[in-house]
């Protein structure tokens, strides 16, 4: 769930020509992180939101150490560090995935695909704040404006938000501004680290499955039984969506660059919508598809950068991780 992130590193040399054509991964990661919030939504029947989580990262590490071991990263080697990977995954892996799986116990999955699809309205927001290198345009600006009438149009506020849940609606939004809170951590602190975005990211991922391993018990008590739909959703959720999908954005923005693959993100809750009234037969009011339109146009705008030489590199926004993140 999914996706976002800070800058990723990029490798030393020209990029290796990969066999599967970069278009064809990009589909597929769009596909993963849309889906993610239906796999939510299908693992909190059977399991508490934090099982959900721990399930979903503790998959999600083992992928990204697979993938470790095969190329012989290395893990990083000082406290400092570990320390700031420690804070970056509270708040792009524990807390974020935690508050959707909470959210989807009373928002349907289409919604909180769409409050995912803020991030990138609060981490501008953020960004002009806590980073020097971002200044405020007329577009961003009003990208700006026109993202957070998006989000009153999905919510339905000339209507007082009737229908709505509140407080699954706020845990959504919540957790999508934890992202960009996150990522702008991560780009004070761990920038120029000599650690390969692979090891940042798996290591992250290990201190994330370890925070809901000490939370989890102390909240939640143990599954009556394994559901096999459940398990096989988180599963799914955490090896597909946390651990491969980031393996196919760091060789996104390797290929064709951040900007580019950043992109996905604007798939995201088009196919979370799709997939959440196909499969599990959610109906939307009118007004969601519409707003998530909205919201969309108003994230693209945040994101745009003048053309000049030297313009800054915008900030990725998918899924959670130091080197590229959503997820959802």
């Amino acid at each position: 769930m999914s996706a976002p992130p800070a800058p990723i590193p990029s490798p030393a040399g020209p990029a290796r020509p990969r066999a599967l054509d970069w278009r064809l991964r990009f589909a597929a990661l769009s596909l993963i992180w849309g889906f993610s919030f239906l796999l939510i939504k299908v693992g909190t029947h059977g399991y508490a939101p934090f099982q959900v989580t721990l399930g979903r990262l503790l998959s999600g590490t083992a992928v990204l150490a697979v993938a470790m071991a095969v190329k012989r990263e290395r893990l990083p080697r000082t406290a400092r560090t570990w320390g700031h990977l420690a804070v970056a995954a509270f708040f792009l892996n524990a807390l974020p995935f935690s508050l959707f799986a909470y959210a989807e116990l009373t928002i349907p999955s289409t919604l909180a695909g769409i409050c995912n699809a803020t991030s990138p309205l609060w981490g501008m927001v953020l960004s002009l704040v806590a980073l020097s290198e971002d200044r405020p345009t007329r577009r961003r600006v009003a990208g700006l404006g026109l993202g957070f009438v998006g989000v009153l149009t999905v919510l339905g506020a000339w209507q007082g938000f009737s229908g709505l849940d509140l407080t699954g609606t706020a845990m959504a939004l919540l957790a999508s501004l934890s992202y960009p809170v996150g990522w702008i951590y991560v780009r004070r602190t761990l920038a120029g680290s000599d650690s390969s975005a692979l090891a940042l990211t798996g290591s992250q991922l290990f201190l994330g499955t370890v925070q809901l391993a000490l939370v989890t018990p102390l909240f939640t008590s143990a599954p009556a039984g394994i559901p096999l739909l459940p398990t096989l959703a988180v599963v799914a959720l955490g090896a597909l969506g946390t651990g491969l999908a980031v393996l196919l954005q760091y060789g996104l923005v390797t290929e064709v660059g951040p900007t580019t693959a950043q992109m996905v993100t604007y798939f995201i809750p088009v196919i979370a919508t799709a997939a959440g009234v196909t499969v599990l037969g959610e109906q939307p009011s009118w007004n969601t598809p519409v707003g998530a339109l909205v919201v969309l146009a108003g994230a693209a705008l945040t994101q745009s950068r003048p053309r000049a030489a030297g313009a800054a590199v915008p900030l990725p926004r998918t899924r959670p991780c130091p080197a590229a993140a959503p997820q959802p």
